[in-house]
């Protein structure tokens, strides 16, 4: 709100106004009408600039926060309107490659501290429950597990590096049957390599936690692919190169970057890539000797 002040006192009189000199002019000639139409003018002009835009006073920045009731204080919540416009860096500062994230508050609470002063200064404030199980001792919550962040990778962008291939991130996993996807803390192991505290790529920094992760729900991609139904093994392929079976597709969805062969052999539809494309009865089986199932379908169990 803009306040209005007014700069000159409020005149009481036409004498005052006019001066005895010229009050004393202007009466005998008869032209008091006229110059007081005059004087209101000019005066209304004066007294419309006499009032001086101020602007509001600053607030406090305490006074500008706000603490809605009924907040839900048993977690930290990245999403609010507050903490979703702060840069990852000013609560999670990277000074080693450790995999798991520097948290805030063990020093004073703070960067916290900086918007939640008052809540700090009261030992009894719901805010101390989202990491202390009892404020007197100090006695810390175990932390808890990430819902509400997507990974975002794109492996074309890191294929095209030249340094990075399937094996980089990928190892054998389930025995050698299926390939691990990196996940949880330990992932930051793998990613740290190259995203390094104030590592640059393009002008940009790439060590920041905004780099792979936005907020939204979380979705595990699994491990578990449909050709393990049929008996297939990664170790027993293991003279293939990947892109024999997998194709990558730029600019897809997380989950859709990297195609999957069909698992079938025997009714493969033929629009891609399937087990066919190498158990084509040459390449594989040295003829077409189809008669020992046995050789794909394992277990007392299967089915297409």
């Amino acid at each position: 709100m803009v306040h209005r002040v007014r700069t000159m006192p409020r005149l009481r009189s036409w004498r005052n106004i006019l001066g005895t000199d010229f009050y004393k002019y202007f009466v005998p000639t008869g032209l008091v009408p006229g110059a007081i139409v005059v004087m209101i003018c000019a005066i209304g002009v004066i007294n419309s600039r006499a009032y001086v835009e101020i602007p509001p006073e600053p607030q406090n920045p305490q006074t500008q926060m706000q603490f809605p009731e009924g907040l839900d204080y048993s977690k930290f919540q990245h999403n609010t309107q507050n903490h979703s416009r702060l840069p990852c860096l000013l609560c999670h500062r990277r000074d080693s490659n450790a995999a798991v994230p520097k948290r805030p508050g063990a020093s004073n609470h703070l960067p916290c501290a900086g918007c939640h002063a008052q809540q700090f200064s009261n030992a009894d404030s719901p805010l101390c429950t989202i990491c202390h199980t009892d404020t007197k001792s100090g006695a810390l919550k175990s932390f808890p597990r990430l819902r509400s962040f997507r990974m975002k990778f794109d492996h074309a962008r890191h294929l095209n590096m030249g340094s990075v291939n399937c094996a980089t991130c990928h190892r054998p996993a389930r025995g050698g049957v299926a390939l691990s996807i990196p996940a949880g803390f330990n992932a930051h192991t793998t990613c740290y390599r190259c995203h390094t505290p104030r590592a640059q790529s393009g002008g940009r920094d790439i060590s920041s936690c905004g780099t792979c992760h936005q907020l939204g729900g979380f979705s595990r991609t699994p491990q578990l692919a449909q050709a393990f139904r049929v008996g297939f093994n990664h170790a027993k392929h293991g003279t293939l190169n990947c892109n024999e079976c997998h194709q990558i597709r730029a600019g897809m969805p997380q989950r859709r970057q990297v195609t999957q062969p069909e698992p079938l052999n025997h009714h493969a539809t033929g629009r891609g890539q399937s087990c066919m494309t190498c158990h084509d009865g040459k390449r594989t089986f040295g003829g077409d000797d189809f008669s020992v199932c046995k050789r794909c379908h394992t277990g007392n169990t299967w089915r297409f």
